[in-house]
């Protein structure tokens, strides 16, 4: 576990950084649309070092994860059979591609909504969505209020939870981290087999 708190302490050190915020920006427009990292590992050691910036880290990262959404919609758009599948392939969800078609037009925007609040793989949706041709301007809705709303309760909780919060997370670095794959792993299994 000191590989993960290593990685912690570096993620707070860059968090302090002059270059955090774009690369808040960077990592959360690129797991929007191919990156499998997300980005609240930028996201909640920038809150923590400096929580007085909350609301604008939150919102940069919204904005960041809904252009990124935009890229990734346009990679189903334009170049689902060159790249988007691909990776679907890769990620194991290609096969599933075609029942979660039938499922996009009765309820994108809840299918959106819903992998935009929770660790399921963003870039997924968002490729899936320009795949379906989902409306943009319910793809649009549905991603800011998701992304929005997880990015702005996790500023807000951290804001008004911050010190124990980090003495919390500092503490229980490990099990966290073993949660937080088991969710992503839960993530991907569920749609593996739905």
């Amino acid at each position: 576990m000191k590989f993960i708190r290593k990685i912690y302490d570096k993620m707070l050190e860059l968090s302090e950084g002059k270059g955090a915020m774009m690369a808040l920006f960077a990592v959360a427009f690129a797991e929007s649309s191919f990156f499998p990292i997300p980005p609240d590992i930028m996201l909640i050691p920038m809150i923590l070092a400096t929580p007085s910036k909350a609301w604008k880290i939150a919102g940069l990262a919204t904005f960041a994860s809904v252009v990124g959404g935009y890229f990734g919609y346009a990679i189903g758009v334009f170049f689902f059979e060159l790249i988007a599948e691909p990776l679907l392939n890769f990620y194991g969800y290609l096969e599933k591609f075609q029942t979660f078609e039938n499922y996009y037009h009765e309820y994108g925007a809840w299918i959106v909504f819903g992998a935009g609040l929770t660790p399921f793989p963003y870039k997924i949706i968002t490729i899936a969505s320009g795949a379906v041709h989902l409306d943009l301007v319910v793809f649009t809705i549905a991603s800011v209020l998701a992304r929005g709303g997880r990015f702005f309760v996790v500023a807000w909780l951290l804001k008004k939870y911050g010190a124990p919060m980090k003495t919390f997370i500092e503490k229980n670095l490990g099990w966290l981290s073993v949660l937080f794959l088991i969710l992503l792993i839960g993530s991907f299994w569920i749609l593996k087999y739905l």
